[in-house]
């Protein structure tokens, strides 16, 4: 990227991110396996059913890895975003249930 005249600005870790969406996916195809049966075969909904636990387990033992990069043309100065996250933890829509519980100084 730098050799493309990117600076790379934040890099931020998804792989647990990942892996409880996964099972939550899961959980839910799960309660839902009669609606879902409408739609597919038993053979495709085990397919799928397989494949995201396989990806869960995958992302939760560390095999696997996602990384969300922020990057901008490489310009003099200060570049136009925030130094820190925390623009994104004060709006409601950046707080998840588990921040509820965080105190806030």
């Amino acid at each position: 990227m730098e050799r493309s005249r990117f600076e790379i600005l934040d890099v931020e870790a998804l792989r647990p991110h990942y892996a409880l969406t996964l099972r939550h996916w899961v959980s839910r195809l799960e309660e839902r396996r009669q609606q879902a049966l409408r739609h597919v075969s038993e053979a495709m909904y085990r397919v799928w059913r397989l494949y995201m636990t396989a990806c869960a387990l995958e992302f939760e033992s560390g095999g696997t890895g996602v990384y969300q990069i922020l990057a901008s043309i490489k310009r003099k100065g200060v570049a136009a975003v925030p130094l820190t996250r925390r623009d994104l933890y004060d709006h409601p829509w950046g707080r998840s249930q588990a921040d509820s519980s965080v105190h806030r100084h």
